[in-house]
């Protein structure tokens, strides 16, 4: 099958990212990449069962926010006084305190919205992505996979534009775009590692074709272990991605 049918097979709850839950590790990565500390307020859209708030609150010292559409999940978050949570869908979401926001959903339609209520938080608001920045926005600040972008904006002239910060390079060849896969399974890795290699092969691929079709590949040639990566995702796990090489 095509790339696009495979994503498209993935249940939904994992498209919009409502099921992926951070390793706590990731997470401290994340709080320290943000410097968060005690003065902050911080909030995870999408918190979950609210592991991320327990230790933004006792291991950062930060007031902490949890917002979810799932009752059950958040009926499951432990009580304490510098954690607060609420069972909402995150669009309705008001943040008018937030100094830290984490954000982690791939539903276009939600990004989109999201995006007009971040552009009107108070200057100073950072916004912590994973892998991709916000549409048309430059981040201030990257630690692979993950992003800072910081109120008010620094808008981005064009996709290539973004992906030079994100890369923090001019070109993207194979161990660029290997490297940077790595570590984004890392950061969201489960403990099946052979699922973790299947998204380490897939994003190099995907991130590989899309520096090429941007011109940002270092070479017109594709390079042989991309080109056996493919047929390994052909072969081996029936998903084709060739056709997205312009």
């Amino acid at each position: 099958m095509k790339i696009e049918e495979y994503i498209s097979s993935l249940p939904d709850s994992i498209i919009s990212g409502q099921e992926v839950q951070l390793l706590d590790d990731s997470l401290r990565e994340i709080f320290k990449f943000a410097g968060l500390g005690a003065n902050d307020i911080f909030y995870h859209l999408g918190c979950g069962t609210g592991n991320s708030l327990q230790i933004a609150a006792k291991e950062f010292g930060a007031r902490a926010v949890g917002i979810d559409n799932n009752r059950e999940k958040i009926s499951q978050i432990k009580k304490d006084p510098m954690i607060t949570s609420f069972h909402q869908d995150i669009t309705d979401a008001d943040m008018p305190d937030a100094t830290i926001i984490l954000f982690w959903f791939s539903d276009e339609a939600i990004i989109a919205k999201m995006l007009e209520k971040f552009s009107n938080l108070r200057p100073g608001c950072k916004i912590i992505t994973i892998f991709d920045p916000l549409p048309g926005v430059i981040p201030n600040k990257v630690s692979f996979p993950y992003l800072l972008h910081q109120t008010p904006f620094i808008q981005a002239k064009n996709l290539k534009d973004q992906i030079k910060v994100v890369f923090d390079t001019e070109c993207i060849d194979f161990t660029t775009a290997w490297e940077h896969a790595e570590r984004y399974t890392k950061a969201v890795g489960s403990p099946d590692a052979g699922n973790d290699r299947f998204l380490t092969i897939l994003q190099t691929i995907m991130i590989w074709i899309n520096a090429k079709n941007l011109g940002l590949a270092c070479t017109q040639e594709i390079p042989a272990p991309v080109k056996a990566y493919i047929e390994i995702l052909d072969n081996f796990f029936n998903i084709e991605v060739r056709h997205l090489i312009k």
